[in-house]
């Protein structure tokens, strides 16, 4: 067999020279970029090692342009087949599940509950899905659903113990097979209805009970990711009130449930990963802990989801930065190199000092699952995803700004980043949502009040920005009001994340974060415009190949 080589570009053209251009980054060179995730790993009882071979896999060319042609080659969905036979089928270019079987073969599915609690196998999981957030999102939302189902499905030991080895294998098996005769499964959640949104409990899809202990379910749902999933947890009303029951696709007779997918939905971003509408028509369900307790059910697969939505937003605003940083150490302009520039490296300070306050929170957050903080992630986690992901927009703006018109395209990956932007901030409940979770777990948990308050007073006395900001938060957390939810929800991440940067992280990152977040006068937001000291230590730390 004859091997063949691609040859290089052109280099002798007539018409001008190629100059002052950006190279490719490194192949494998992700970690050097990112000390902040690896010193988080370690600190919080995670395996560096495991991510170091996942950051070498993911961090290749291969693996780079499998993203691009992801979100390139959408998912189609087919009802029919050639006959006219109703199907229900996703068609997904090769791509996504060479991207899926990464995730899954490096435990970022549900392997970490197949390990002993306290273990580390949360972290690890949790820096490795911050990691491969920063290639592809899209493929990642399978892989964060079936790692919360998992907790979820324990509120019914048989699904648990017939579910529960398939859903924790580091096995990836695509394609349409009873559960029972697959190595490795994948879940999914199906709640949203178009009706109600958020508003889970205002569904309208009923549950009724069969003589075999099933139900039967009829309805509508909005929302519904990853449709070709062997296995979704979705909410309907049983006799008994809004209940959680688990549908497979395939029945253990080998026929296909009745979940017909009527529509593909056209979004923003996430074009790797197919979004549903979908119908149950008599589909057959089992239930999930009592009926009427459907919300309180899965509300666990939904706190698992919303860390992940912390770790990709948090993913996603590194990526941006990195490749801003990059473009900064090469790129020339006005007689010097951008990164050689004093507001230049302002900005691209700030928002590496940033997305290590985010970055540090998300795998704090980790460590809270791997060793049972349910108090500390009851208050903790729907603020981090209030503040976190909501700030993900602003700066991979900022980032792309900084590669100017070559960020505005589409080679430059950074309008792909810049549609996936908001995502989190919408996925598992939207801002207003989110900060009024917070509310009421300031005034129905108090413990939740103290764990929060407990973590934060760690770095007392450390700097006064710090403590002005924990003393109005605590003066939010004395009188808590609706209105003001959202002012509630930032003080206490912004506290959260200056707590840890200014025990943990560098000097000269905690200074720029504090300076530029905390920092006292007038509120300004743009970056750049609260300048901060060692910007260039802060920097090196975000630029690849720097050590």
């Amino acid at each position: 067999m004859t091997t063949t080589h691609t040859p290089p570009p052109l280099a002798g053209l007539g018409t001008h020279q190629v100059v002052n251009q950006v190279r490719e980054r490194a192949e494998g060179d992700l970690l050097s970029a990112d000390p902040g995730l690896v010193e988080a790993c370690v600190r919080e009882g995670g395996d560096p090692a495991a991510l170091e071979r996942l950051a070498a896999v993911i961090g290749t060319a291969t693996h780079r342009e499998h993203a691009r042609a992801a979100n390139t080659h959408e998912p189609r969905l087919r009802t029919h087949d050639r006959t006219g036979h109703r199907i229900d089928e996703v068609e997904f270019h090769p791509s996504w599940h060479a991207l899926m079987r990464v995730s899954v073969e490096h435990g970022l599915a549900g392997a970490p509950w197949a390990e002993a609690a306290g273990g580390g196998a949360h972290v690890t999981r949790a820096a490795g899905f911050a990691l491969a957030s920063q290639i592809e999102q899209g493929h990642l939302c399978p892989i964060s659903m079936t790692y919360a189902a998992v907790p979820a499905l324990r509120h019914a030991p048989e699904l648990a113990a017939a579910y529960g080895p398939a859903l924790t294998a580091r096995t990836y098996a695509p394609g349409l097979t009873g559960p029972s005769e697959k190595d490795g499964l994948l879940a999914g959640m199906s709640m949203t209805e178009k009706q109600g949104g958020s508003d889970v409990r205002s569904g309208s899809t009923t549950a009724a009970p069969q003589p075999d202990g099933s139900y039967r379910l009829t309805g509508h749902k909005w929302f519904t990711s990853a449709p070709m999933n062997d296995l979704f947890l979705t909410l309907a009303r049983a006799p008994g009130g809004l209940t959680c029951l688990v549908l497979p696709r395939v029945l253990p007779d080998g026929t296909r449930n009745a979940i017909r997918l009527q529509r593909l939905k056209d979004k923003l971003g996430n074009r790797s990963n197919a979004s549903a509408e979908l119908e149950y028509d008599g589909a057959v369900g089992w239930r999930v802990g009592d009926e009427g307790r459907g919300v309180a059910t899965i509300i666990e697969m939904v706190s698992m989801t919303r860390l992940d939505c912390v770790l990709g937003a948090a993913g996603t605003q590194r990526a941006a930065v990195i490749e801003a940083a990059h473009h900064a150490a090469h790129r020339s302009a006005f007689g010097a190199r951008l990164t050689e520039q004093p507001l230049m490296r302002e900005v691209l300070a700030e928002l590496a000092a940033e997305t290590e306050a985010a970055t540090a929170l998300g795998m704090r957050l980790a460590g809270a699952v791997d060793r049972g903080e349910t108090g500390f992630l009851r208050l903790a986690l729907p603020v981090a995803k209030y503040l976190v992901c909501k700030r993900t927009p602003a700066v991979v703006a900022e980032a792309l700004e900084c590669l100017g018109g070559n960020g505005y395209v589409e080679e430059s990956d950074l309008p792909r980043l810049y549609r996936e932007a908001p995502l989190n901030s919408i996925w598992e409940g939207s801002g207003n949502v989110t900060a009024l979770d917070a509310l009421r777990a300031v005034t129905r948990a108090p413990h939740a009040v103290d764990a929060l308050l407990a973590e934060i007073d760690l770095g007392a006395g450390r700097d006064p920005r710090l403590d002005a900001t924990v003393s109005a938060l605590r003066t939010e957390l004395a009188d808590p009001q609706e209105r003001r939810a959202r002012r509630l929800a930032e003080l206490a991440a912004l506290a959260l994340q200056g707590s840890l940067l200014v025990r943990h992280a560098p000097g000269a990152v905690a200074e720029t974060f504090l300076a530029t977040r905390l920092g006292t006068g007038p509120d300004l937001r743009a970056a750049g415009a609260r300048p901060g000291p060692d910007a260039g230590v802060v920097l090196d730390r975000a630029t690849p190949g720097t050590p």
